[in-house]
């Protein structure tokens, strides 16, 4: 009986030699790599130029974009604020379209209730006769004028006309905040023009 701790006598394969192969080569063809990507020359120049293309179509597209308007359909800043004699002393607030009202003993003139500071809505305060921005304490004058805080400019005022009829026209599209020139016809209606 064969002894089962001896080695069985099964030949051991041989090692591979390092030196020149003994196979008979396979023959390439001609411009195909050794290890073959998958990647020929021709899909590498098809890849880049579909992908150049691609670019320059895209580029054009961007191009004529360019020439097609922006437009954003907005209501018109554009409204009629009711009669002109409807409006007493002081300051009325119109918040459907952010503005105060306001009529003097000298004429009437609307203001755009928007903080210049940072685009906050100042309330009224009757008693201390100014507006006060709530978020970083502004304060304006019953003129628009900055008194306190950090609003570097004064509240804008909006154009505002009177019609043959007495309504009051405002537009917020056209604003001003300078002095001398928010006194002008088009930013303040005249009180003898109200009577």
């Amino acid at each position: 009986m064969p002894d089962s701790n001896l080695p069985d006598n099964k030949p051991v394969p041989s090692q591979p030699s390092l030196g020149p192969s003994t196979q008979p080569s396979v023959p390439t063809p001609a411009g195909t790599p050794l290890l073959s990507t998958g990647v020929t020359r021709r899909n590498f120049l098809l890849i880049g130029w579909t992908a150049f293309i691609g670019f320059l179509l895209t580029s054009l597209g961007a191009a004529g974009r360019y020439f097609l308007p922006n437009v954003l359909y907005e209501p018109s800043q554009k409204f009629k604020a009711g009669k002109a004699k409807d409006y007493p002393q002081g300051v009325t607030i119109d918040r459907e379209h952010r503005v105060w009202i306001i009529r003097t003993d000298l004429g009437l003139y609307v203001m755009w209730a928007r903080c210049t500071h940072l685009g906050c809505t100042p309330n009224w305060f009757p008693a201390e006769s100014r507006f006060r921005c709530p978020c970083h304490g502004s304060n304006y004058t019953l003129a628009g004028d900055v008194i306190a805080g950090p609003a570097p400019k004064p509240l804008w005022r909006c154009a505002v006309n009177l019609t043959p009829t007495g309504d009051l026209v405002v537009d917020k599209a056209v604003m001003a905040d300078l002095p001398g020139k928010r006194e002008k016809p088009d930013f303040f209606i005249p009180a003898s023009a109200l009577a």
